[in-house]
Parts: C-alpha cells; sequence; structure tokens
C-alpha cells in the first residue's frame, strides 16, 4: 500500500525526472548540475526529489549499471525451493549477504518449482561458487545457479504514469 500512495504523490517534475534520467546520463564533472538543467530545475532540488522518490518507494534504484565482468567480477541468477513455513528465515538469511540483489518470490501451483530468486554478484570470477556455499550454510537448502550463456542488450525506458 505504501508505494500505491507515494506514486500517487508524484507530480510533473518527479515525471520528467523519471522519464529523462532513465539514459544517457551526463557525464562530467557536476553530472546532477547538467541533468537539473536540462530539467529546468536546480541541482539541490533534483537531488532532493531523487532522494525522495527513492524514500517512498517510487523508485527503487537510482544509479549506474555495470558490466561486472569486465571489471573482473561475476554474477549470476540463482534459485531456492523455500519451504513456505521457512519463508522469512531464508529471505532474511539470504538478504543478509551483500552479494545478493533483486531476491524476489515467484508463485506456482507445484511445490517442487523454484520459489526464490535473486542475481549473485560478486567481485571475482571464483567468489560466486564461495557466495553459493556459504548461503546454502546458512540457510540450510540447496541453492541453484544458472549462469548466463549469452548476453542480451535490450534497453528499456519506462515512462513515468500521469
Amino acid at each position: 500500500m505504501r508505494e500505491a500512495v507515494a506514486a500517487d504523490r508524484i507530480d510533473a517534475i518527479d515525471r520528467a525526472i523519471i522519464d529523462r534520467l532513465q539514459g544517457d546520463f551526463p557525464v562530467c564533472d557536476r553530472p546532477y548540475a547538467e541533468a537539473s538543467a536540462a530539467l529546468g530545475i536546480d541541482e539541490a532540488e533534483l537531488l532532493s526529489r531523487l532522494q525522495r522518490l527513492l524514500d517512498t518507494r517510487v523508485l527503487t534504484r537510482f544509479g549506474p549499471m555495470f558490466q561486472v565482468e569486465r571489471m573482473g567480477g561475476a554474477f549470476v541468477l540463482a534459485a531456492m525451493r523455500v519451504p513456505e513455513a521457512d519463508w522469512e528465515r531464508v529471505v532474511d538469511t539470504v538478504n543478509a549477504f551483500p552479494e545478493v540483489a533483486h531476491n524476489y518470490r515467484r508463485e506456482s501451483e507445484r511445490s517442487s518449482d523454484f520459489n526464490m530468486w535473486f542475481v549473485l554478484a560478486t567481485e571475482t570470477a571464483g567468489g560466486i561458487e564461495a557466495v553459493l556455499g556459504r548461503i546454502e550454510a546458512a540457510s540450510g537448502l540447496p541453492v541453484y545457479a544458472f549462469p548466463k550463456i549469452k548476453e542480451y542488450f535490450v534497453e528499456m525506458k519506462l515512462q513515468a504514469r500521469t
């Protein structure tokens, strides 16, 4: 409910920020000053609005996307089968790992299906197996890794609702 309430409070400037800052963010000494000028507001207002959009969960993330492999790291999509009775404990356990991102639940009619999915990112390629092992030890459940076979780039930009 909190997200729906927050989404109702965005104005035309918030929508412009969401629409315009989904790509081509300036790479310069003062990127927020340049971005705010293009939006017709000052830098302080842009920063304040971005923080409010994050705090109210209208936006869940604002930042660059990196190709971690080019920096020597690795990432993998991982999944688990978590019993309903143990869901909260396992969510807390998995989310406690700083290498875990985008943890979400997927509902299914079959209890044999994976119901927890998350992205695991590490600073080194060898770090994936180590973290998978630590998550398994901490949760008491197996973790299944689904490494990327082929990468596709799909630039998806979402328009803020009016």
